[in-house]
């Protein structure tokens, strides 16, 4: 998408900022809309720790420097902060006497599901055009193939259960891994896939510990010395402590052990993935409000900017691939 200079005569002022859980390349996003709003004519105002920041007047005004060298760091440097106020109608109304006294024509807001809800309600009571970027590693967002952090937190994963078969192998050992994922299996199914676990428990689909034993029952008549197994912390059963207590019961022919991974999964240097969607959603973020798409989400569908209105992206269900979840059950025989 390019959008002519021309199109700045509505817009002189926005401000961007990052809210709800961090995610890898935020920065890279906020650098992308610093630097495209620059480019454009702009000025461009950070807002610190989110909506609350936005309620505050925590707000500083940013030049291209103030995004150099923060392209690879993961985190955000605007902070992040989930703030209780700004769901209530008075505080809603304290952070649109912000908008009022900085004078700001629009807004980007970086984040996930509750970001998105904040920012359509507040579109609803005060007309002030935003552009959602989707920046979340549980890719649960309809709009987009992708969201940023995603590709980081899975590479992170399967690093960690990398390693963690070593250990397994090394000592004929059952590994219960838990990832990040309370309402999503996306981590789950593709950091499974690629470490070659042998069985998954997501939140969507209904495998019960029947059929995890059974699979588990299965590889040791295939001469398995160790299994993996990778559970989103949402799933049926209460995540990898519970699953494991289930196995222990009915199923001794591994030590069974638990690992969490918690929250290594959001920190890091984002992957190149992450950097370059980043870069072009922040870029796209600009341009969408120049354009006049206000209170849409910007993705990325089939390695092409889209833009979805917020609303129907907040209510359309993200459903997990089939195809890749297919995969993994054919090759973990």
């Amino acid at each position: 998408m390019t959008t002519e200079k021309k199109n700045l005569a509505k817009l002189k002022r926005i401000g961007v900022l990052t809210s709800g859980g961090d995610a890898p390349g935020m920065n890279a996003a906020v650098r992308g809309v610093v630097r495209s709003a620059l480019y454009y004519g702009l000025e461009v105002y950070g807002i610190r720790k989110g909506y609350k920041g936005l309620i505050n007047g925590n707000l500083e005004p940013m030049n291209s420097r103030s995004v150099s060298n923060i392209i690879h760091r993961g985190g955000t440097i605007l902070k992040s902060a989930r703030s209780s106020e700004f769901r209530t109608k008075e505080g809603r109304a304290k952070a649109y006497e912000t908008v009022k006294k900085f004078e700001l024509d629009g807004l980007v807001a970086i984040g996930g599901d509750g970001t998105f809800t904040g920012a359509s309600i507040f579109y609803d009571e005060y007309n002030v055009p935003t552009v959602g970027i989707p920046g979340t590693i549980d890719n649960d967002l309809a709009g987009t193939d992708f969201t940023i952090g995603y590709d980081t937190a899975t590479n992170t994963a399967v690093d960690a259960i990398d390693k963690i078969r070593d250990t397994a192998s090394s000592h004929n050992r059952l590994f219960i891994i838990e990832v990040m994922g309370r309402d999503s299996g996306f981590i789950a199914v593709r950091s499974a896939l690629a470490a070659g676990a042998e069985a998954i428990l997501i939140p969507e689909k209904d495998t019960n510990v029947d059929g995890l034993i059974k699979i588990l029952q299965d590889g040791k008549k295939n001469k398995k010395t160790s299994s993996l197994v990778v559970v989103a912390e949402g799933g049926a059963y209460g995540g990898a402590v519970e699953v494991a207590r289930l196995v222990k019961e009915r199923f001794t022919h591994y030590e069974t052990k638990v690992v969490t991974l918690g929250h290594i999964q959001r920190g890091g240097t984002p992957t190149v993935f992450d950097r370059v969607m980043a870069g072009r959603l922040g870029v796209a973020s600009v341009e969408g409000l120049l354009a006049g798409k206000h209170t849409t989400m910007v993705g990325l569908i089939h390695n092409k900017i889209a833009f979805t209105p917020i609303h129907e992206a907040l209510k359309m269900d993200r459903h997990i691939d089939e195809d890749i979840w297919e995969t993994a059950r054919i090759l973990s025989l």
